[in-house]
């Protein structure tokens, strides 16, 4: 007898053949991204929410501009404009309940102010602030992630909570392409789709982590069509196109809301601005793309559709940039009023109950500023 068949590892017969659990067609992405504008289906679109998108990305280029001028004002420490990407950060917000949760990273605070948190607030966390800066209950907003990937495993943990509690809520975490080669991407992703949990990943593919181009970060056809590995739907849409990200977006919602698990949806955009107002992107891409990409400008493909439908003219631009700088007026108003610091904060919230060390810091700190306010030198 051979050592195999000693360990229990012979089989005289051959195993029965494999079979695929189900038919992974249903879960492949199209070949190419879905789009509505420029095709007959933009006649068939909602006017009213054409509208409330165009409008919503005017204000988003705006906000995006207003806060990187902060940065070059010192207002800000940095800032990861979303410049070019806007339609995917206005349709994942406008897709929403208000039951729901959004699980942003660093680059979405345009999705965070789209889903209604205060301009201000969500700029809290890039300022310096050593809290998020607003209420994630008040608005089902969890805090930006800046860690790649790290809000997926949180998004999926609430939404299938959730649904053991009976609550009918959906979970929309958003992630870069970068953000696809962490390990916390396979966790969320392989968790969601094993429980069926109610959540959709967007993953805005913008061409670089940071200055690492897509093709050194996924040898596959497309980021959408991992989605079959983990036994879920992959939705390939073109992220430029706000009409078709909503609609994309919407479905899958639907879907997660319906019992019928999650969805990984990969929007083809593009960062237009640098990775944040610390990195030089010319040394790792040239011009030409970038103005290429400027010709597929979200904003300037919706704008031509509503007028090519006559549903928007002259005054209707007008009125959209002029809310848009009321915005951005009152926005940079208030980021140039120094915030009140406190340094008893240092203490506040490390431990639910302070230890003694904390306690005997906290009261050296608390006499040493009373002794300068007395104008006693220690």
């Amino acid at each position: 007898m051979t050592v195999m068949e000693q360990r229990g590892g012979y089989r005289p017969t051959p195993p029965p053949a494999w079979q695929p659990r189900a038919d992974p067609a249903p879960l492949l992405p199209d070949a190419e991204p879905y789009r509505v504008l420029g095709t007959e289906a933009a006649a068939q679109a909602d006017p009213e929410l054409l509208r409330r998108l165009y409008a919503d990305l005017v204000r988003g280029r705006r906000y995006n501009t207003q806060a990187t001028a902060l940065t070059k004002q010192g207002r800000l420490a940095v800032y990861p404009s979303s410049t070019g990407q806007e339609a995917c950060e206005v349709a994942a917000a406008l897709v929403l309940e208000e039951r729901d949760w959004l699980f942003p990273s660093y680059r979405d605070t345009l999705a965070v102010v789209a889903r209604g948190v205060d301009p201000v607030e969500a700029l809290t966390l890039l300022r310096g602030d050593w809290h998020t800066g607003y209420d994630p209950f008040e608005h089902r907003v969890a805090p930006l992630c800046t860690p790649l990937a790290t809000q997926l495993p949180h998004a999926v943990g609430l939404a299938h909570a959730a649904r053991l509690k009976g609550d009918d809520v959906v979970a929309l975490a958003m992630v870069g392409d970068g953000g696809t080669s962490e390990g916390d991407f396979h966790e969320a992703l392989n968790f969601a789709a094993v429980w069926r949990a109610p959540v959709v990943f967007l993953v805005q593919n913008n061409g670089f982590a940071i200055s690492v181009p897509l093709a050194k970060q996924t040898a596959a056809p497309s980021l959408a069509h991992k989605a079959v590995g983990y036994g879920m739907p992959g939705r390939l849409v073109d992220g430029n196109d706000a009409v078709a990200v909503h609609e994309v977006l919407a479905d899958a919602v639907r879907h997660a809301r319906a019992g019928g698990g999650p969805t990984l949806v990969e929007a083809i955009t593009y960062r237009v601005e640098a990775h944040t107002n610390a990195d030089d992107a010319t040394r790792y891409r040239g011009d030409d793309e970038v103005e290429t990409w400027r010709r597929h400008d979200p904003i300037d493909l919706l704008e031509h559709a509503l007028t090519e439908r006559g549903l928007l003219d002259e005054e209707m631009k007008r009125a959209a940039r002029d809310a848009a700088e009321t915005m951005a007026a009152d926005l940079r108003a208030r980021m140039n009023q120094d915030a009140p610091l406190d340094p008893m904060d240092l203490f506040a919230h490390v431990y639910a109950e302070p230890t003694p060390q904390l306690r005997e810091q906290r009261a050296l700190l608390r006499a040493e500023i009373e002794a300068e306010q007395g104008g006693t030198q220690l």
